[in-house]
């Protein structure tokens, strides 16, 4: 006789939430009765109408989709005959109304190391705030954003070099390499949640793009930081000299020169300014409405503007 399979419902909307919804499928575990995920948004430079990454999985394998414009029309469908609600990066906070429905709760997964970086960014804070470890943190979900106990912890270096986008790849193959085996501990009650330190906690807020101007006030290295944080996006920018541009690669030299912060202190091969400790040595930029392209292709083109 056939074991009865998991009567599931999913929540998610970027790419590490169709990774995740991918491995669910695969695994054949599951009656994925109904797929959430937010309304098709306009992008692009002819604002054409864009279908989420979970939605793109979800029509590929035949699952109904749902996609509520806010919380409260979430609340129109039943989850009443579901085992559990799995959560990704979904981008609408669920009601208590929709948290008690499901027999086992809902489940979501949080890429750091809860509490630390509650909230909207927590790859990107990570990174920016020079964090040395982070991981996946698969919780029981409470009305309160991320506040709830924690079922399991994996943890994932950060390594000096990564930047938002390879940490998220990185932290996609955790929570899809783990996310059945920890759901069927959960629903065979063999995980059992443990409350948060809330004297641990830290916030992740959204990033904004007047965050991401870079401020040669700063240290360098807390530049190149956020530089790497801030990739894909906003992307870190800047204007030296009445040039505009994004900033997607620098690195550190380590310098006793005492110049202005903002200094172009050399413009050859890279495009070395200083900071308030230490020069930023930038190796890959991009001008507004162009490619990324590396400085020095960019000091081939315009080397009567930069002089050292």
């Amino acid at each position: 006789m056939n074991q009865k399979k998991i009567k599931l419902a999913f929540a998610g909307t970027p790419e590490i939430a169709r990774i995740v919804l991918n491995s669910i499928i695969q695994s054949n575990k599951y009656d994925i009765g109904i797929i959430f995920t937010k309304p098709d948004q306009h992008a692009g430079r002819g604002l054409n109408l864009k279908q989420s990454e979970v939605k793109k999985c979800a029509l590929e394998n035949n699952i109904k989709t749902f996609q509520p414009k806010n919380s409260k029309e979430l609340e129109s469908y039943s989850l009443k005959n579901y085992d559990l609600l799995l959560v990704v990066a979904y981008g609408f906070l669920l009601t208590p109304k929709i948290l008690a429905q499901p027999k086992f709760g809902c489940i979501n997964i949080h890429t750091s190391l809860l509490p630390r970086w509650r909230g909207a960014a927590p790859i990107q804070r990570a990174i920016e705030y020079g964090d040395k470890m982070t991981g996946v943190s698969f919780m029981q979900m409470e009305k309160s954003m991320d506040t709830g106990p924690i079922f399991e912890q994996i943890t994932c270096p950060i390594n000096n070099k990564d930047t938002s986008a390879i940490l998220h790849d990185r932290l996609a193959k955790i929570s899809a390499d783990n996310i059945n085996r920890i759901l069927t501990k959960i629903i065979t009650r063999k995980l059992n949640a443990k409350e948060q330190n809330n004297s641990e906690v830290t916030y992740a807020n959204k990033i904004t793009k007047i965050e991401a101007e870079l401020d040669w006030k700063k240290p360098a290295i807390e530049l190149e930081r956020k530089i790497r944080a801030y990739i894909p996006t906003p992307v870190a920018s800047t204007t030296v000299k009445n040039f505009s541009f994004r900033v997607w690669e620098a690195r550190v030299k380590v310098s006793q020169d005492s110049r202005e912060p903002g200094t172009i202190v050399s413009g050859k091969k890279t495009l070395d300014i200083m900071t308030g400790k230490d020069i930023l040595s930038i190796t890959k930029l991009q001008l507004p409405g162009k490619k990324m392209i590396s400085v020095k292709d960019f000091l081939n083109g315009y080397a009567n503007l930069i002089e050292d």
